[in-house]
């Protein structure tokens, strides 16, 4: 399976950190966000990591040249900002059957396998993992709203009033239909083509999206103050696994 990394922002709330490189290049726990997002893409299985570049690209590209891992980097270059469904095309052609989706600026301990093995098992045309948020903080997010199935039926992206406070965490599991989706999106009321329409389109003609609790955490790497919770919660993460092996040891 494919995997595509959306990585083509600007990062201008993460400024002065972006001032000389992207939000992808932004260092966390001394490596690049990046980094941590290939290394769980390469952990999952993928066969090539297609990445979607833009803002100051060649320090992305010149970082990482042609592979990673021994996985192979495809790179596609978003030229304007209009939105994840924009950014998600620019990558089609590079795309050869299902694929995982991972947004570029977001840090995981979690449960990705399970998004990647419920796509497999259950060959939905999506599967997504959430998360359950505060309500007064659903509203920055792209909302969903799920059955007692724990299917999506819809998806609504930053709504002033939430239909739920399961929201999209940045990583995702679809087939190429999401593709023609895309295609058919109408940028909102931001101008953007965004990616929750492009999903609800799909759930239009009744494709099945399974959500997937988080179990873990996730951070959306959005501001100075996220790169520093981030980084106290892997460090925080390295003393437990440290403890583990010295308690097993002993």
């Amino acid at each position: 399976m494919d995997a595509v990394v959306l990585a083509a922002g600007e990062g201008t709330r993460l400024r002065p950190l972006t001032e000389d490189k992207p939000k992808g290049m932004v260092e966390v726990a001394d490596k690049p966000i990046l980094t941590h997002c290939f290394e769980q893409l390469v952990d999952l299985g993928a066969d090539q990591l297609v990445v979607v570049v833009g803002y100051k690209k060649e320090h992305v590209i010149e970082h990482y040249g042609d592979e990673f891992e021994g996985v192979p980097i495809t790179y596609t270059h978003q030229r304007e900002q209009k939105g994840l469904a924009h950014a998600l095309l620019t990558a089609e052609e590079h795309v050869d059957g299902d694929f995982m989706l991972m947004l570029g600026d977001n840090i995981f301990q979690a449960n990705l396998e399970d998004v990647v093995n419920r796509h497999n098992e259950d060959r939905t045309d999506a599967a997504f993992l959430v998360e359950e948020v505060p309500w007064d903080e659903a509203s920055r997010y792209g909302v969903c709203d799920t059955n007692k199935y724990g299917e999506i039926e819809e998806v609504v992206e930053k709504p002033e009033d939430p239909p739920s406070n399961l929201v999209m965490t940045g990583f995702y599991t679809f087939t190429p239909a999401i593709f023609h989706a895309c295609n058919l999106v109408q940028p909102s009321n931001r101008d953007e083509y965004e990616l929750s329409d492009a999903v609800d389109l799909l759930l239009q003609s009744g494709r099945t999206i399974d959500a997937i609790g988080l179990d873990g955490w996730r951070i959306d790497v959005g501001y100075p103050e996220d790169r520093d919770e981030a980084e106290r919660r892997l460090e925080d993460g390295v003393v437990a696994e440290e403890a583990d092996t010295e308690a097993s040891e002993s």
